[in-house]
């Protein structure tokens, strides 16, 4: 094992001198400090042969104390990778060298503040002039031979290569991007397409954008809304995209103060727009549904006349009523209460269909990358703990065709990451011929490791354990890139 960067460790400490320290800055949560290269892991089971790629998922990991309240959303990204290849493991962790980052490193010391106190003396921001520090910490989305590192109230994507880790700077997409990314883009494998929107506080209030698979931005639109809003995912079809306009809404006064606060607005309903993958602004059809906010989409494809998408809706994404300090609401609004849930958009009649699925407390879906936009058989979700903080405590696996889940618990103590589906080498697309790779921390042993299990047998647990050389904290968003999407990097 070789470590190839020492950095000072992070103190935790109080969000506030009157109130109790925060735990998203402790025990499964605290950040580590050391950057890390691995090879020949140990390895409990057999890892499939047939198993190669990597797995890697961002999180965030503050470098310095933060100065003020600190926001789960506020550390610095880093990346956790383990690349399988022929039964082997090894382990790999990285900052994101974002533009943020290289100053505090720079100045040794925590510049920004966090999004719970006001950024009027942070040195920069977004493109939107929004003075939050763009940590780069949210999603690992595969496009064009590299990670994009993305954020999640827009910032710039930070290219990463996905096997050195190495940060290759903000993409602008060979200067073709002007503005930011939201969080989860989507890419289309069958065409190279991905498919992004940017959003801010001023008009335009929503721009959705193509970017061709040669690297070049070929679409960009403005979506009118009646004022800011705080979408986080979109879909894609074959034919559409769907945006949401949803009652999760800017505070227009605390604005005025330079303060971000959102306010969910019951009395307004969730709106669905559903528009040509190419089109324009004024080419969208809005649907309207019951309010709720969703923060991740499952998958969306066509069925005749119709565009279905599933998704994770909450219900009710508010701090809860007892919540009564700053740190407390905080903590009430990252737990997250989501349930698998559809819609049926009929683009003949405008009409809107929407039903629950599962009433489980399902999120962070996954399905296989391969048939993104298309109809999918089988999803992948984690299943959250009914811990106070956000923690996910085992896996499940829907079947669209049979109408039935399978389910697996990780056990006490023990808590999972984002399980994406790892296909087996020719194994057919929207099958379940193929692995969950999941990073599970157990926090009774101080312990972090790989856990890969057989989709198609979920309940029977995993297949292999690769034991990790230090501590993964408990983060975001992952992926998985395959095999031959890796040679033909090397290519």
């Amino acid at each position: 094992m070789t470590s190839t960067s020492e950095q000072p460790l992070m103190v935790a400490r109080a969000a506030d001198a009157a109130e109790e320290p925060n735990p998203y800055l402790l025990g499964v949560y605290a950040p580590v400090g050391t950057e890390i290269d691995a090879e020949d892991l140990q390895v409990i089971g057999e890892i499939p042969k047939d198993l190669n790629g990597v797995y890697l998922r961002n999180g965030p990991n503050p470098r310095f104390a933060p100065e003020g309240r600190y926001h789960w959303f506020d550390g610095d990204g880093m990346i956790h990778a383990v690349h399988l290849e022929n039964g082997k493991a090894r382990y790999r962790n990285r900052w994101v060298r974002t533009k943020a980052f290289e100053a505090e490193s720079a100045a040794g010391k925590a510049l920004w503040t966090g999004v719970m106190e006001n950024p009027a003396g942070n040195p920069f921001g977004n493109s939107h002039g929004l003075g939050l520090k763009d940590n780069a910490n949210t999603d690992v989305v595969f496009h064009r031979g590299r990670i994009l590192a993305t954020w999640y109230l827009c910032g710039s994507p930070y290219a990463v290569d996905p096997l050195s880790l190495e940060t290759l700077g903000a993409d602008d997409f060979l200067g073709t991007l002007v503005g930011d990314m939201m969080a989860h883009p989507k890419v289309d494998e069958a065409t190279g397409e991905l498919f992004w929107f940017d959003y801010g506080p001023r008009p335009p209030y929503l721009r959705y954008g193509v970017i061709s698979a040669d690297g070049k931005v070929v679409n960009t639109t403005e979506i009118e809304l009646p004022g800011p809003r705080l979408p986080h995912d979109m879909a894609i079809t074959e034919r559409y995209a769907v945006l949401m306009d949803l009652p999760l809404v800017q505070d227009l006064e605390a604005a005025k103060l330079g303060r971000h606060k959102l306010h969910f607005d019951r009395s307004m309903p969730s709106r669905f727009g559903v528009m040509p993958r190419y089109g324009n602004g004024s080419q969208i059809r809005w649907f309207e549904a019951s309010p709720c906010y969703i923060y991740h989409v499952v998958n969306a494809w066509e069925e005749g006349d119709e565009v279905i998408l599933d998704v994770c809706r909450v219900q009710k994404p508010a701090p809860r009523p007892d919540a009564r300090t700053p740190l407390a609401k905080m903590l009430s609004y990252l737990r997250l209460d989501a349930q698998l849930h559809r819609y049926r958009f009929d683009l003949r009649t405008g009409a809107c269909h929407e039903a629950a699925l599962d009433d489980a407390n399902t999120e962070f879906p996954t399905v296989d990358a391969r048939g993104v936009g298309r109809r999918n058989r089988y999803s992948y979700a984690v299943h959250i703990s009914p811990e106070s903080t956000l923690k996910f405590d085992g896996l499940v696996r829907y079947d669209n065709l049979a109408g039935a889940k399978t389910e697996y618990r990780f056990g006490p103590g023990r808590w999972g990451s984002e399980a994406p589906f790892a296909p087996r080498e020719g194994a057919a697309a929207d099958s379940a011929d193929g692995h969950l790779v999941t990073f599970v921390q157990d926090e009774r042993e101080g312990r972090s490791e790989l856990d890969i299990f057989d989709a198609a047998d979920l309940a029977a647990g995993p297949v292999a354990r690769v034991l990790l050389p230090q501590r993964v904290p408990l983060g975001f968003h992952a992926t998985w890139v395959r095999a031959d999407q890796l040679e033909n990097l090397r290519s």
